[in-house]
């Protein structure tokens, strides 16, 4: 049996590497609560408005999020909920990984 084909682990590396950014790993986790608009995700985040745009076209234009209109109003959701599970999988991983620095973790636990 023969491993991943080089064009799938190019997919796999496009896909993590989408998700690569602090601020987009934020609206992830926000958006594993469920659908938000570009104003909540911007409240609940405090970040102006054009980065949390900027961020969410990167991860759509990707397929890890979806936008429907609501109105005037796009509306926001994980492509797959799975992607939340993906998140705690990191995390849980992290938490292990950091177990020994208990600055790193608390603030992990906290804020995770």
């Amino acid at each position: 049996m023969t491993g991943p084909s080089r064009e799938l682990q190019s997919l796999k590396a496009d896909f993590f590497r989408t998700m690569a950014h602090p601020a987009r790993i934020r609206i992830l986790e926000v958006l594993s609560g469920g659908e938000l608009s570009v104003q909540a995700l911007q409240e609940k985040l405090s970040v102006d408005q054009p980065a949390v745009s900027q961020q969410l076209a990167k991860l759509r234009a990707h397929g890890v999020v979806t936008g429907r209109k609501e109105g005037t109003t796009v509306i926001y959701a994980l492509a797959d909920p799975r992607i939340a599970d993906l998140l705690n999988v990191a995390k849980d991983i992290l938490n292990r990984r950091l177990s020994g620095s208990t600055t790193l973790l608390h603030e992990l636990q906290s804020h995770g």
